[in-house]
């Protein structure tokens, strides 16, 4: 657990009198009980990250004051995690592994075989959970949330802008297998995980076409988050290597 308890100030409020107000006062004062003179970690999900002082606290309103920040450089690796919509009940879960994971966006699809429609906007329960990740593993940035209308076409469309792109294929790859290797290196890499239902032939053959690679996680047909997190974890390993 971190020693410095973390909250979140949106990019548009990052600028001087920093002030927290709504849930992340509530908890500041009310939940941590945190007053005057306490020190706190501020980030904004866009790099910017700092140590603050609370000048002043109640219930709905804290203000900060700088001692040190820092803004960082964009990750020399861009990973892009598209999920086929699900009606799984662990999507909070997954939501604050992608964000320890250090998955830079996440888009979700309507999927021939989805078993549940997407919304229509994204849901504030989302951000939440991001946020909530993102507090507990100090990740100072947060991934991009985006729901594609119009089935696999959507996501095709996005496949000349990345320089990798996987399929998670439940199906034959010619024994293709999905490794560290693959996912080494900088640029946007895109990783495509189907729904509960897994993907139709039709969708197979338009991603493939467009130029993502079928690839596979093994022999046992696992759960969209359970293949999703896997995923994530080996490009996270990855980057790890020198």
């Amino acid at each position: 657990m971190p020693a410095t308890p973390s909250f979140y100030l949106a990019p548009e409020s990052w600028t001087a009198p920093y002030i927290l107000s709504g849930k992340e006062a509530r908890h500041l004062s009310r939940v941590l009980r945190l007053g005057r003179g306490a020190s706190v970690r501020l980030f904004d999900g866009r790099g910017r990250q700092g140590i603050f002082r609370v000048d002043s606290a109640d219930r709905g309103k804290v203000v900060l004051r700088p001692e040190r920040m820092e803004s960082l450089a964009p990750p020399a690796v861009r990973c892009t995690l598209a999920a086929g919509f699900s009606k799984a009940l662990r999507r909070g879960w997954f939501l604050e592994k992608a964000v320890e994971l250090e998955a830079s966006a996440l888009w979700f699809w309507q999927g021939e075989y989805s078993q549940a429609s997407l919304p229509e906007q994204e849901k504030e329960t989302w951000t939440a959970a991001l946020i909530a990740g993102a507090k507990q593993c100090e990740n100072p940035w947060l991934p991009e949330l985006s729901m594609l209308r119009g089935g696999v076409d959507a996501l095709v469309r996005r496949l000349p802008d990345m320089d990798r792109a996987f399929l998670l294929y439940e199906g034959d790859t010619g024994g293709r297998l999905l490794s560290p290797q693959d996912l080494a290196g900088p640029g946007d890499l895109l990783l495509i995980v189907g729904p509960e239902g897994g993907f139709s032939p039709g969708e197979v053959q338009r991603l493939t076409a467009g130029g993502a690679l079928a690839v596979s996680l093994g022999p046992r047909v696992l759960r969209w988050e359970t293949a999703a997190v896997l995923t994530l974890g080996l490009a996270w390993w990855a980057r790890q290597r020198p």
